[in-house]
Formats: C-alpha cells, sequence, structure tokens
C-alpha cells in the first residue's frame, strides 16, 4: 500500500497549514535534484514529496484527499454521480418519474426510457457535458510547455443496442441495459507555455458523448503548477533569493543569478543591503497566448562567513572600532 501524504511529508493528519509547508520545504532542500544530482532515488523522492504537499497545501484538495484517499482526484465526478442516482423528472401526466443513473455518468439512458425510440417520440438532441480532470506540471514544464499522454475511459453507445439500452424489448446483455460503454484509450495533449494555476487547457469533443446525436462535449484540463523551492511565481515574474558575499554587499562586485534555463551574472553595487530586488527584464514566465515573457526579480541576501582566521577576525574588530 503506497504511503499516505501525510506519511511521505512526515506530518500528523491534522497537522496545520504552517506544519505542512514548513515540512515541505524541509523535505526539498534535501532533496532537491540540484542538490542530489544524478540520484535518481532521490529525484524520484523529490517528486513525491512535492506531490504531496501540491495536495496538502491547497485546503480543497486537502478535504477531497481526506475523504476520498488516492481517489481524490476523482472526487467531482464521485460527488456529481452521486447528486445524479435517483434524479427526478417530470412525467407526461404532470407527475414524477423516478430513475436511477447508476454509474452510466451521462443522462442519455433515461431521456431514452423516459421519450423511447419510435412510435411518435420526439428526438431530443443536447450537446455532452463538458469534463474537467486535474493536472499536475512543474515550474519548468510550465515555462517550456509540455505534452501530456492521457489515459481516458470513454462513454460510447453499445455497438450491439446502438445506445438504446434494448433489443427486441429485451434488456441488451452486452451493456446491462446502460446503452453506453465503457472503452479505454489514450490521448496526447499539448500544455502550452506560461500556463499557470488555474489555467484550462481544452480539448475539443473530448467529453461526455451527446443525447440524440447532440455534440460531444469537451475535456477541460485543470492545471496546477507545483511549487518550487527555488523560484517564487507571481504572474508571470519569479522571484528568487540570491546569495551574496558581505564582502560584496559592502564593495560592490558580481554574483551568479540562476534562471530557469541559464546562468547569469548580476552586477550588485557598494553597499547593497539585505532583501533588495533587482529584476532582470524579460528573465521569467513566459506570458499565455502572448508574446514576451515576465521578468525575474533576484533579492539579495546577504551571506556571512562562517569561519574566521585571526587576521579576518582582526580586521572586523578594526571595523568596529571604527564605528562601521
Amino acid at each position: 500500500m503506497a504511503q499516505s501524504y501525510y506519511d511521505v511529508l512526515g506530518v500528523k493528519r491534522g497537522a496545520s497549514e504552517k506544519e505542512v509547508r514548513s515540512a515541505y520545504r524541509r523535505l526539498a532542500r534535501k532533496l532537491h535534484p540540484d542538490v542530489n544530482p544524478g540520484d535518481n532515488a532521490a529525484e524520484a523522492k523529490f517528486k513525491e514529496v512535492t506531490g504531496a504537499y501540491e495536495v496538502l497545501s491547497d485546503p480543497e484538495k486537502r478535504r477531497k484527499y481526506d475523504q476520498y484517499g488516492d481517489k481524490w482526484e476523482y472526487a467531482d465526478q464521485i460527488e456529481e454521480m452521486q447528486r445524479r442516482r435517483g434524479a427526478r423528472f417530470a412525467g407526461g401526466n404532470g407527475g414524477f418519474q423516478t430513475f436511477d443513473v447508476g454509474d452510466v455518468g451521462d443522462l442519455g439512458n433515461v431521456f431514452t426510457s423516459f421519450f423511447g425510440r419510435g412510435g411518435g417520440a420526439r428526438t431530443m438532441s443536447r450537446r455532452g457535458t463538458d469534463v474537467q480532470q486535474p493536472l499536475e506540471v512543474t515550474l519548468e514544464e510550465a515555462f517550456h510547455g509540455t505534452t501530456r499522454t492521457l489515459e481516458l475511459l470513454s462513454q460510447e453507445p453499445c455497438p450491439t443496442c446502438g445506445g438504446s439500452g434494448q433489443i427486441a424489448g429485451a434488456t441488451c446483455h452486452t451493456c446491462q441495459g446502460y446503452g453506453q460503454m465503457q472503452r479505454p484509450r489514450r490521448l496526447e495533449v499539448k500544455i502550452p507555455a506560461g500556463v499557470t494555476t488555474g489555467s484550462k487547457v481544452r480539448v475539443a469533443q473530448e467529453g461526455q458523448p451527446g443525447i440524440g446525436g447532440g455534440q460531444r462535449g469537451d475535456l477541460l484540463l485543470v492545471v496546477t503548477v507545483r511549487p518550487h523551492p527555488r523560484f517564487e511565481r507571481k504572474g508571470d515574474d519569479l522571484y528568487e533569493d540570491v546569495d551574496v558575499p558581505v564582502t560584496v554587499a559592502v564593495l560592490g562586485g558580481e554574483v551568479e543569478v540562476r534562471t530557469v534555463t541559464a546562468k547569469v551574472m548580476l552586477k550588485v553595487p557598494p553597499m547593497t543591503q539585505n532583501g533588495r530586488a533587482f529584476k532582470l527584464a524579460g528573465l521569467g514566465m513566459p506570458r499565455l497566448n502572448k508574446e514576451g515573457k515576465g521578468d525575474l526579480h533576484a533579492r539579495a541576501r546577504i551571506r556571512l562567513p562562517e569561519h574566521l582566521d585571526d587576521q579576518q577576525r582582526k580586521l572586523f574588530e578594526e571595523l568596529r572600532a571604527a564605528g562601521v
């Protein structure tokens, strides 16, 4: 049995948001691929930790996970199906008939059984409902764009009864009267560069089948960009803390800044204070469906020496004596 997300982060089930965030940051610093180059086990563990944090740090996703466990991603579909069970529709005599929709996933059978086929019954045509599915990407994948191969279960009309659920007045043995059958298939989808959490990638006519010959609905991939241990994203801009040695902060110089794709040198002016931000134009995230990129903001984090020899200590003492 796979570890629960709480066990992955090493926190209790009732852990606060702050405890979850602290646990993730501690593990991310230890397991990040930049810290463990070539260590596949550490990289796999890092992805596992990041996935657990992405769920437990989001109140709605955490609620779904606590209720449905490893099936939390299908919570919306499960709850929708539960809502549809026992749906009531007005009958021709002004009263109501009750239908058990079961696990079909759409209302095609209900309308078929209500209006019938032939005998002068009116054929209703309705577009199929859209289907939403969560999709996680890394910050790097959001920067470059990526592709995903999805494993889907499509609802298709039963080939034996043509979707009616009956053959010569008897229940169709192939679909057990549902009129629909699930068929597995693979679908490759392009995720454009610049997506952010909440972006929806629409895949036309890959949702639920229509009713009465109506057009199939769409598949909506709801994107979540995983948190990154180095970069903080705000819109199309990225923010990063950059270590600046105390001597460079005082006297000026250059420090290395890592962007998503490369390393650049940042010129630091003399007497740079801790926390000062430098804007590197055009080095942020691509703008979704637009030209150009956001900016990268490098925040100076003054790094003090961890050890001093006698001469260095003497120099600092002289600076203190001089009132610096």
